[in-house]
């Protein structure tokens, strides 16, 4: 697991802390001197799983507002990189707060350009960072952390002053909605509580007086100034700090304000450091001074920690996928299993019942074949009953028609051939054999005979499926005699027999 380390940078010295759930504990001050720089190396290498916070608390630090147009992207951060040169000189150790757009037509930023215009008092411990491949987490000021303390709090006032006591100075700052746009330090010559209670009166006065020849505030404005102190003090600075119509003290126990943090390591004194270093491990915010060249190692090892989360998550969804796999494989072979005995049980009553049988004398295969069998004959069943229906309707149509006999056939066992292809019936045809007479009465003519029978056989003809052939005439046509209506004999008296086959197509 990745430890959380402080370093709290003064005008002389660095002092290291340990951070663990809500605990500071020191481990080491190191003096800017070159002897201390190579200890401050070996403790930074001896501390490779480790992300390392810079706090500073500095005098050399410059606040600028500035307003820029409505930019985005490469744009937007070309123009801040140029603004702060122009503020700052090119200091590496420089940043940028949105502060919001305007409310007008053209959206302009406001933007709160800040810097730590000393860079040399930082670069030894940096390079040393970078020498050690520390991973630097950014650097940040106690300046920066005073709206943010105040909103943690609950103090919600949109101006106000914060004057807090460490290093033998005081930290006065002017904050404006969560964000420090002043901030400067006043050295301390003692450390008596009757001295610090009346330089705290005295300081709040003169940044008062200070904002107002600066347009900050209104000379009329009231502001609150909250002051942190431990518990023993806070009576004598409330004495000492008295209420003005401009300026309303309140005396904040850094105590209650450690509690209030979740701070388990108490102040021994009215010193802050100790709040402002818990609340940058708890809450740090999200800009910070240091240039992206510092901060290589610490995108390493932020890589690096996603690479191994992403492993730990993609072992643990495997392991999960494998345990899935487990279980259904277990629940299949359990099913399986099931499934045989209930197999072998029906197989068994089976067995129990097929013995109560008559015995057939045949196999179960040649007893299925022979089933198999009759059903497809079954299948291949046809009756007669189509054809005779479409020969009742055509007598039906011939009244002087009458049948004296009609053969229906099927398969190829049948003697009737096709009339057109002269080609053996299938079992896919029927034939219909059709014998009768014509009887119009003794007084008709052979024409008539005629006309009547061709009448019949063209009804019959009309269903498409029939292919109908005439085998005999009700009248025997001779090519050398020619039939007359006139034509009556003694021969014309008995009835006029014929025969027709007619050949259907069976639907499949």
């Amino acid at each position: 697991m990745i430890a959380r380390r402080l370093l709290y940078l003064e005008t002389q010295r660095l002092v290291a802390y340990l951070w663990h759930q809500g605990k500071l504990e020191t481990e080491g001050t190191f003096e800017n001197r070159p002897e201390e720089l190579a200890r401050f190396i070996d403790y930074l290498r001896a501390h490779p799983r480790s992300h390392f916070h810079v706090l500073a608390n500095v005098s050399e630090e410059g606040h600028e507002l500035e307003t820029i147009p409505f930019l985005q992207g490469a744009d937007r951060k070309a123009l801040i990189t140029r603004k702060l040169g122009q503020h700052f000189l090119g200091s590496p150790l420089a940043t940028a707060i949105s502060l919001g757009y305007e409310k007008t037509k053209r959206k302009n930023e406001k933007l709160l350009l800040s810097a730590l215009t000393n860079p040399a008092h930082f670069e030894p411990w940096l390079i040393a960072l970078k020498e050690a491949d520390a991973p630097l987490a950014g650097v940040y000021t106690v300046a920066q952390l005073g709206g943010r303390l105040l909103k943690k709090l609950g103090k919600p006032d949109k101006r106000a002053l914060l004057l807090t006591y460490q290093d033998h100075s005081i930290r006065e700052s002017f904050v404006v909605d969560g964000h420090t746009l002043f901030s400067r330090m006043a050295p301390l010559s003692g450390s008596s509580v009757a001295g610090i209670a009346s330089r705290l009166a005295a300081e709040a006065t003169k940044l008062h007086q200070y904002l107002v020849g600066q347009r900050q505030i209104k000379r009329s404005e009231p502001l609150m100034v909250y002051l942190l102190a431990h518990p023993q003090a806070a009576g004598a600075i409330r004495q000492a700090c008295v209420d003005t119509p401009n300026l309303t003290f309140e005396v904040i126990d850094n105590h209650l304000a450690a509690k209030r943090l979740d701070l388990k390591t108490l102040p021994d004194d009215s010193r802050c450091e100790l709040v402002f270093l818990h609340l940058l491990a708890t809450a740090p915010p999200r800009q910070q001074y240091a240039a992206e060249a510092y901060r290589h190692d610490y995108r390493i090892s932020q890589i690096r920690s996603a690479l191994l989360a992403l492993g730990v998550v993609t072992l643990l969804g495997g392991t999960l996928f494998a345990a899935k796999q487990f279980y259904d494989t277990y629940s299949l072979r359990q099913e399986t299993s099931a499934l045989a005995a209930s197999e072998q049980d029906l197989d068994w009553r089976y067995r129990e019942i097929t013995a109560t049988f008559p015995q057939l004398g045949i196999d179960n295969d040649t007893l299925r074949r022979v089933t198999n069998r009759q059903g497809e004959l079954v299948k291949q069943q046809r009756l007669p009953d189509n054809a005779y229906r479409m020969v009742s309707r055509a007598l039906g149509d011939a009244p002087n028609v009458q049948l004296d006999g009609i053969e229906w056939m099927l398969g190829d066992g049948t003697p009737a051939v096709s009339a057109k292809a002269g080609q053996p019936l299938t079992s896919k045809a029927e034939t219909i054999m059709l014998r009768g007479t014509i009887r119009r009465g003794p007084a008709s003519s052979p024409r008539q005979i005629l006309e009547t029978f061709e009448h019949f056989v063209e009804l019959l003809r009309a269903d498409r499926d029939n292919e109908v052939s005439v085998l005999q005439q009700p009248i025997d046509i001779e090519s050398g005699r020619a039939l007359r209506g006139g034509d009556v004999d003694e021969d014309q008296a008995p009835p006029r027999h014929f025969t027709v086959q007619i050949v259907r197509k069976l639907a499949p």
